[in-house]
């Protein structure tokens, strides 16, 4: 896709459109399809819940090898998917049904959407309930979108696997406007996103921001169809594993809108003791984006960033080979944006050390009480 290419799907003539059903999932995990038990379906695929599963499908039903927890949103289950995929390619053993169980786990986040993410807690909201069944031994690995990462990780936990980064870059979704340059004085625009608001406001500071614009994919679609906003941003990453870019109406290029930490990457852990499911990551781990998420994180962990201050930081390669890392911080408002940029060996202890310099230097810019807005 173009940086900056028009949707194919007439946006401007027809509701957006969503590829997956509607509808919210309450219960803890479901198995894969094939059972007689209770189910909904999605995209082809049969989810039939825990609580729902028959003494006979446990009876006929072989002891899962892995279990992999998640969120049950569309978008966390296409990445537990993308990640049950990956480890069958690698492990064909793992392609026998029942050998692989997706368990889905209900976060803190999923069940506050009234809130902004700053009101009730910030990071670790879609991560806290999962991390603590891989504690528990409920689940064998987690798979996580690596923006919801905290920057600390639970004891007896480890995160060794990057899968291959997905596009970094925000789209544009409008039914009347091609770009946010077109976009009338007053225009509202819908993101919880404070990292986007600031940046937003920043270039275009005649539009209005509606805050706290939550819910999954589908369900922020739906509102920019009922008329509660006139655009939104989400990310592209998040659309293509979704197959929903037909509603794209533009893409954002990185100068305009510098993604979030880790944006477009998944993540998977498993406990530092389970030397098994540490070697089916270790199989799956893409070491580019690997370093470049760390690359990130060291510069967000050295700001102590939380979801009240908007931050952003993007790492690459570059064609030469080497490390260019991009980052801000800003007010919420979008009045300052402060930014700076790294450029050193694509290796870990550079960038790491990259991350953290940017991080020192955007503090000290920023002066104190910046981050305290």
């Amino acid at each position: 896709m173009a940086s900056a290419s028009q949707a194919p799907c007439g946006l401007k003539t027809r509701p957006l459109c969503s590829n997956f059903t509607a509808g919210s999932v309450s219960a803890l995990g479901f198995s894969l399809p094939g059972s007689k038990s209770p189910a909904f379906t999605q995209r082809g695929r049969v989810f039939v819940t825990r609580a729902s599963v028959s003494v006979e499908e446990k009876t006929r039903t072989k002891t899962a090898v892995i279990r992999i927890g998640t969120r049950g949103s569309p978008l966390a289950l296409a990445q537990a998917y993308e990640t049950r995929d990956k480890l069958i390619e690698s492990h064909p053993e793992l392609a026998e049904e029942g050998a692989i169980q997706i368990v889905i786990i209900k976060t803190t986040g999923d069940k506050i959407l009234s809130q902004p993410l700053a009101d009730i807690g910030g990071k670790g909201l879609f991560t806290k309930e999962i991390d603590e069944a891989l504690i528990n031994s409920e689940i064998d690995i987690a798979v996580h979108s690596m923006k919801d990462v905290p920057t600390y990780l639970p004891d007896k936990t480890i995160l060794p696997c990057n899968l291959p980064r997905e596009d970094v870059r925000d789209a544009f979704i409008c039914l009347t406007a091609a770009s946010l340059a077109e976009l009338p004085a007053g225009s509202i625009v819908g993101t919880a996103s404070l990292r986007r608001k600031s940046q937003l406001l920043n270039r275009y500071p005649s539009l209005k921001v509606l805050e706290n614009f939550r819910g999954n994919v589908q369900t922020r679609l739906r509102k920019l169809n009922e008329g509660v906003v006139q655009a939104t941003l989400l990310a592209l990453a998040g659309l293509k594993r979704l197959n929903m870019t037909e509603n794209v109406t533009s893409v954002l290029s990185i100068d305009d809108m510098l993604p979030a930490v880790a944006q477009g990457a998944i993540g998977i852990a498993c406990r530092s003791d389970d030397e098994k499911m540490a070697s089916y990551l270790a199989s799956l781990n893409h070491e580019d984006t690997r370093l470049a998420v760390s690359c990130e994180r060291a510069f967000l962990e050295k700001l102590e960033g939380s979801c009240r201050t908007p931050i952003a930081g993007y790492a690459r390669r570059d064609a030469d080979g080497n490390c260019i890392f991009k980052a801000l911080v800003a007010s919420p408002d979008g009045t300052q944006v402060l930014e700076t940029s790294r450029e050193g060996p694509y290796a870990y202890d550079d960038m790491i050390k990259m991350g953290v310099d940017a991080g020192e230097e955007l503090l000290a810019r920023a002066g104190p009480g910046f981050f305290n807005r």
